[in-house]
């Protein structure tokens, strides 16, 4: 069968990636892709597979010796098969779990980080609000006070933070365990972060309803009033926004390469639709229009994944520019990758829906919910317009962004 890789990006991982990869496909084909559809019809999140999930060893796979572009296409792949997936584990893994590598003291890793990578205990990633989504960063309104001399449930020796505020858009925010909120420090003004029990006094969380993508994904409205922290576990190796760039350039890279995955996804289902459907006495495939469509759905593809390789190798290297962070990838680069690869996406979703014709707008036939969960993909984790004017700034000189 004709692969969307048509380049062969996928033999510059080593083999024993390869062997993963195969791994990760197995486990999706048999335990995600028959209940895929299912659970995004009924926007459940399907908790029992954790486990299995877990099992496969992937959590933060460039934290275990693996490329980058090893855990680029593991997203990649998870994709392929269910978005919704893809971002809890996102989410859960290069978000939460990266957090702690990257911030969590030594007392907090060993505290936290074996239960997250082993998704014993789920983490959140609690940084959009209801009223501050790309303009977050200087309009946070959540804030932490630091008050001492007090007993709690959340104290440590009496010194503890209390927070207030309200988040938005949460992934996994409905049923995680623990969840890293950002907050304005009151006292000086500077963005701290927090690793937040969710079962403490104070939170409460309701599910953002009736959504038309990444059903699956159990999305939260969270509200802390009055939340006692404990200092123990204020995120020590945080001190301003710009640890939360570091974090955000990472995920910002993985959800490009999700829109790499929903562009092979929307190939798949396309062009077996071509070949097996039947139109005025012959496949809709022999139709010259369908393939011109398909080999600009596979050149979209080809072309994200090639930016996406490129993005890896420079996160390998440290060849990156404009003020690139220490793994190599710069913020404008990173930018352009997301706002190419997530327009490339919505034209190639766009394309494959139209091979599909009526079919393509119920979930039976797998390319409604691909269409529909493109449409998050180029919404968050910096929307097109904002990743565009990064790269604007970064060509110019000049911000058009307030």
């Amino acid at each position: 069968m004709p692969t969307a890789d048509f380049f062969g990006y996928e033999s510059l991982l080593s083999t024993s990636e390869q062997r993963k990869l195969s791994e990760l496909r197995d486990f999706l084909a048999a335990e995600i892709a028959p209940f895929a559809g299912d659970w995004w019809n009924k926007a459940e999140f399907p908790a029992h597979i954790l486990p299995k999930l877990a099992a496969l060893e992937l959590s933060t796979p460039a934290q275990r010796g693996y490329s980058h572009l090893f855990a680029g296409l593991v997203i990649a792949e998870m994709t392929r098969v269910d978005t919704s997936i893809a971002t809890f584990f996102l989410v859960h893994h290069d978000l939460f779990v990266e957090s702690l590598y990257r911030f969590g003291s030594e007392d907090q890793r060993r505290r936290y980080l074996a239960d997250a990578a082993d998704l014993t205990t789920t983490g959140a990633f609690a940084l959009t609000e209801p009223d501050h989504g790309s303009d977050v960063a200087g309009g946070m309104e959540t804030r932490a006070r630091r008050i001492s001399g007090v007993t709690g449930e959340a104290d440590d020796a009496g010194d503890c933070w209390v927070l207030n505020g309200a988040k938005r858009w949460i992934g996994n925010g409905t049923f995680c365990d623990y969840m890293l909120v950002w907050a304005r420090d009151e006292a000086d003004g500077a963005v701290r972060g927090f690793i937040v029990d969710a079962g403490l006094t104070g939170v409460s969380r309701s599910r953002i309803e009736n959504k038309i993508a990444l059903r699956t994904v159990q999305n939260a409205d969270i509200v802390f009033e009055d939340v006692r922290v404990a200092e123990a576990d204020r995120f020590a190796g945080i001190g301003s926004f710009e640890d939360t760039n570091e974090l955000l350039l990472g995920s910002r890279i993985m959800v490009a390469w999700q829109a790499v995955g929903q562009q092979l996804a929307a190939f798949d289902v396309a062009r077996q639709y071509a070949v097996e459907r039947r139109q005025f006495g012959r496949p809709l495939a022999r139709f010259q229009l369908i393939q011109q469509q398909l080999v600009s759905m596979l050149g979209n593809a080809v072309a994200s994944m090639g930016m996406m390789v490129r993005i890896a190798q420079l996160q390998e290297h440290g060849a990156g520019m404009d003020g690139a962070a220490a793994d190599g990838a710069g913020m404008a680069q990173v930018a352009l990758a997301k706002s190419y690869t997530s327009a490339r996406m919505r034209e190639t979703v766009a394309m494959g829906r139209s091979i599909l014709g009526g079919n393509g707008i119920v979930t039976d036939y797998r390319m409604a919910k691909i269409f529909a969960d493109a449409e998050a993909i180029y919404t968050y984790e910096g929307s097109y317009e904002i990743n565009t004017l990064i790269v604007g700034r970064a060509v110019t000189g000049v911000s058009a962004i307030a």
